[in-house]
């Protein structure tokens, strides 16, 4: 492991620790995307295993998320995440299947949509008391 990965390493196991629940969900919309992004490349370079680890540790993260969705609380809303996460998890194992950068194009799109309204609650959610969290 050369010295960036490591300070790379460390610092994304900094940010893990001192996150809070919220922080936490973007830490994973982050890393779900960036292995998106790094999954077409790898399938432009036609490095068909690197794509495939980028994109089953994408599915990984989808996954996660789906795990902290709150059925009680969320009702309507977390039933559509769930169903749209699992669309996700499909698509991408098609895109893996397939070859078919449309189809990370088209999950990418809809983390990024789901992320920029999970940022812009940020502010309300933090300064909410925290046995209302």
């Amino acid at each position: 492991m050369n010295g960036l990965q490591a300070y790379q390493r460390v610092n994304t196991q900094t940010s893990i620790t001192d996150a809070d629940p919220h922080k936490l969900i973007q830490l994973l919309y982050d890393g779900a995307l960036e292995r998106i992004n790094m999954a077409k490349a790898r399938m432009q370079a036609k490095d068909y295993a690197g794509k495939g680890k980028l994109i089953t540790k994408a599915i990984e993260i989808i996954g996660g998320l789906r795990s902290f969705l709150d059925f009680e609380k969320g009702g309507e809303l977390a039933a559509r995440l769930e169903a749209l996460y699992d669309y996700m998890e499909r698509t991408l194992f098609e895109a893996n299947a397939k070859n078919d950068p449309a189809k990370l194009d088209e999950v990418a799109e809809l983390l990024r949509v789901i992320k920029e309204g999970w940022d812009g609650i940020r502010e309300e959610v933090v300064t909410q008391p925290s046995e209302a969290v």
